[in-house]
C-alpha cells in the first residue's frame, strides 16, 4: 500500500470567493493530516465550475499522494463536484442504489418525501467507495487512483469532519503506520504571542522548533506541541514537553486541550459547585454567548444583563447615578458596581462586569477607543483590571471577553485574590 506524504486541498464553492464566507475545512484537514506526517503543499478555493475543478483535481493528482475535495455535492445545478471528479478520471457517473436509499432514509427521518432533485446526490463515480452521511444527505466518495487517494467530502464542516475521521483517518493510519504524529494544545491567557515566544524559545533546541506552533488570538495564545512515532512513544514525548512548557508558563497556563477560556471557567466552577452571572456593556452579550455555546453551561451560568445604556446600568444593576456622573460609564468604579450588581440580582456566587469603548467612535484623549474596564465580584471581594485593546470593534470585544474570563479564572485559581 502506497505511503502518503504530500497532499493538496480543494475547497469548492463560489461563495468562498466572496467576502462573506471562509474556507475553514482546510484547517481541520491540515490538522488531521499532520497527525500522520502528511504535508499539505497546496490549498485551492474554486468556484462552481466543473471544468476548473476537474483540471485542478487532475493536476494535483499528478504530483501529490492525496487530494481532498470539499463542497459541491448537493442536489442543485451549481453542485458540480461529482461531475468534475468523473471528468478528471475520465469516467461516467452512474446511479448508486444504496446511496439513494441513504438519502431517502434521511428525509424519512424528518417525515418528508425526498424531492426528485435529490436523485443527483445518488450518482457516483465508478470505483468509488461511497461514504454515508449521517449528519446530512450528500454522500462522500473515497477513490484509489493508481495508488493515490482522492477523498471527496461535503462542504458543511460537521459533515466533512465526520467523514474525515471515520473514513479517511483509517486509510492514513494503514498507509502511514510508523509516521503517526500526535499533538497537544496548551491554552495560555493574559499574555501575548511575543512574550510567550521569548519565554519558551530556549526549549526549541531540546524539542525541535518544528514541533512547537504558536497560534495567537485576542486574549489567548495556543501552544501546539507535536511528537511523532508510535502512539506510546509520541504520547510520552508530549508528556515531557507539556511538563517543560507548563513549568515556564505557570499561572498563565489556562488549560490543556481546552477549546477556550469559557470551557476552562465552566469546568472549574462546576467542580466547585459555584455559579456565575454577567453584566456586559461594550461586549454586548459576547461573554454570555461564549459560555452558552458550550452544552450544559446552565448548571454554572445563571444569566446575564446587557446594560448598554446608563439607564440600564442604573435600573437593572443598581449602578449609582452619582457613580456614572462622577466617574463615567467607562470606569473601574462602574465595572465594579456592574459585577456586584449582577451578582446580587442573580444571587450568583460570582459576577463579571465589563464596560468600555469598542469604537470606532466615542473615544477621547482621556478615554480612547479600546479602553475597557472589567471586574470580578465574589464572596471575598471584587477585583478589577483595565487595558487599552488594539484592533477594530470586533477585536476589542473579543479581547475584553477573554480578559474578563481570565481575571475570573485567576481569582478562582488563587482562591482569594489575584
Amino acid at each position: 500500500m502506497r505511503r502518503i506524504e504530500l497532499a493538496g486541498c480543494i475547497a469548492v464553492g463560489s461563495e468562498l470567493l466572496g467576502d462573506r464566507r471562509l474556507d475553514t475545512n482546510s484547517l481541520t484537514i491540515a490538522r488531521t493530516l499532520a497527525r500522520f506526517g502528511v504535508r499539505i503543499v497546496e490549498k485551492r478555493v474554486l468556484g462552481d465550475d466543473e471544468k476548473e475543478i476537474a483540471a485542478a483535481i487532475g493536476e494535483l493528482l499528478g504530483r501529490v499522494d492525496l487530494v481532498v475535495v470539499t463542497g459541491g455535492l448537493g442536489p442543485t445545478a451549481d453542485d458540480v463536484t461529482r461531475a468534475a471528479v468523473a471528468k478528471a478520471l475520465h469516467r461516467q457517473l452512474e446511479p448508486h442504489p444504496q446511496a439513494l436509499a441513504w438519502i431517502r432514509g434521511r428525509y424519512a427521518e424528518f417525515g418528508r418525501e425526498m424531492p426528485e432533485v435529490c436523485n443527483a446526490m445518488a450518482l457516483a463515480v465508478p470505483g468509488a467507495r461511497l461514504l454515508r452521511n449521517t449528519r446530512g444527505t450528500a454522500p462522500g466518495m473515497l477513490l484509489d487512483v493508481d495508488g493515490k487517494v482522492l477523498a471527496v467530502f461535503p462542504g458543511v464542516p460537521r459533515e466533512m469532519e465526520l467523514m474525515l475521521e471515520r473514513d479517511l483517518v483509517p486509510e492514513l493510519a494503514a498507509r502511514n503506520p510508523e509516521a503517526r504524529r500526535l499533538t497537544r494544545t496548551l491554552l495560555v491567557a493574559g499574555v501575548v504571542e511575543s512574550e510567550i515566544e521569548g519565554r519558551v524559545r530556549h526549549l526549541y533546541e531540546r524539542f525541535g522548533r518544528e514541533n512547537v506552533t504558536i497560534l495567537a488570538a485576542p486574549g489567548v495564545v495556543r501552544l501546539v506541541l507535536a511528537a511523532a512515532g508510535d502512539e506510546e512513544r509520541a504520547a510520552g514525548r508530549l508528556d515531557e514537553m507539556e511538563a517543560a512548557f507548563s513549568g515556564i508558563l505557570g499561572d498563565d497556563l489556562a488549560g490543556v486541550e481546552a477549546s477556550g477560556l469559557p470551557e476552562v471557567i465552566l469546568t472549574r466552577m462546576r467542580g466547585q459547585g459555584i455559579t456565575l452571572a454577567t453584566a456586559e456593556s461594550c461586549t454586548g452579550g459576547l461573554v454570555g454567548k461564549l459560555l452558552t455555546d458550550i452544552p450544559g453551561a446552565s448548571d454554572v451560568y445563571s444569566g446575564g444583563v446587557i446594560s448598554y445604556s446608563n439607564r440600564a446600568k442604573e435600573r437593572l444593576l443598581g449602578v449609582r447615578a452619582a457613580t456614572l456622573s462622577e466617574y463615567g460609564a467607562v470606569s473601574d468604579v462602574t465595572a465594579r458596581d456592574m459585577a456586584e450588581g449582577v451578582r446580587e440580582r442573580f444571587q450568583a456566587d460570582w459576577g463579571l462586569g465589563i464596560t468600555g469603548i469598542a469604537g470606532p467612535d466615542g473615544g477621547t484623549a482621556e478615554k480612547p477607543v479600546g479602553l475597557v474596564y472589567w471586574a470580578a465580584a465574589g464572596p471575598r471581594g471584587t477585583w478589577h483590571r483595565s487595558a487599552v485593546f488594539p484592533g477594530d470593534r470586533g477585536m476589542i470585544r473579543t479581547w475584553s471577553a477573554n480578559a474578563a474570563l481570565d481575571l475570573l479564572r485567576r481569582t478562582l485559581l488563587l482562591g482569594s485574590d489575584s
